[in-house]
């Protein structure tokens, strides 16, 4: 039996649609088949849809100590493999707090006896729909990235891959795989593409970390703190590398930029929940 948490977010529910039948965690009862519902403040409540379980996926907000409580829960009911999804910077000593939560878990998940296996994706292609509002308003976006590179990875693919693992874990067991698309792209080639997909041109702003965070903060944008810190790092070269650990999983290529926006907002998919 696999259990999916996070199962209304981008990657829970492209991979509960990728998997088919499974157990899914939720807060608040959709009707869905598989639906049991729990919350991770309140381990006790997660016994039922732990009860049976072989995989578990987990998927869900970087606060170590919700986190840490799910996994010695699901210990206790003899999960054999945990899925976890990352971040590709999850150090202890990051200067990002989520990132250090991350390391948190990782380090507990490791200790705990159970097989694991973990997703750390690069930046979410899936953040930049976030920007829609002011595209739509001003005709571009404000970003302090610089013309930092990133190897952006479609929450899509993500989902894929966490798919092909929760089917088969052990092939899987004691690996961390690095998730990210095809190509290293700047936000300069973001507005290109976004001019590309709707027709119409859409200009990148180069701003400030101040300039950014003060923006984050008045539009009542959650972490902007934590967010500017990212942005910073992002046009430092955080996100600069590429990884073919997505097409080893699961035997194609990522998709790139262009196609997501392609999607998105080309009109082709409708605009998801931000994993």
């Amino acid at each position: 039996m696999i259990l999916v948490t996070g199962a209304t977010g981008t990657i829970g529910s492209e991979t509960v649609r990728l998997l088919g039948p499974v157990r899914t965690l939720v807060r608040t009862p959709t009707g869905r088949p598989g639906e049991v519902v729990g919350d991770f403040d309140r381990p006790d409540t997660l016994d039922a849809a732990l009860r049976g379980v072989d995989t578990l996926l987990l998927i869900g907000p970087a606060v170590a100590d919700q986190q840490i409580a799910v996994l010695d829960r699901a210990l206790a009911h003899g999960v054999r493999h945990v899925v976890r999804v990352t971040n590709h910077k999850a150090f202890a000593d990051s200067p990002v707090a989520r990132r250090r939560e991350h390391a948190r878990i990782d380090a507990h998940l490791k200790a705990s006896g159970m097989a694991y296996t973990l997703l750390a994706p690069n930046f979410f292609m899936q953040n930049l729909l976030a920007l829609a509002p002011e595209v739509a308003e001003t005709g571009g976006f404000s970003g302090s990235v610089g013309d930092g590179r990133i190897g952006m990875i479609d929450a899509r693919d993500v989902a894929a891959a966490a798919a092909v693992i929760a089917t088969a874990p052990a092939e899987h067991a004691g690996r961390t795989y690095l998730l990210t698309g095809p190509e290293l792209v700047t936000f300069a080639d973001v507005a290109r593409e976004w001019t590309s997909a709707t027709g119409r041109v859409v200009e990148y702003r180069r701003i400030s970390v101040e300039e950014h965070r003060a923006m984050m903060v008045e539009n009542g944008v959650p972490e902007a703190g934590s967010n500017a810190q990212v942005f910073e790092l992002l046009a430092q070269g955080d996100g600069a590398w590429l990884s073919d650990d997505f097409a080893a999983i699961t035997g194609r290529a990522p998709r790139g930029l262009r196609a997501f926006l392609t999607d998105y907002v080309g009109g082709k998919c409708r605009t998801p929940r931000l994993p």
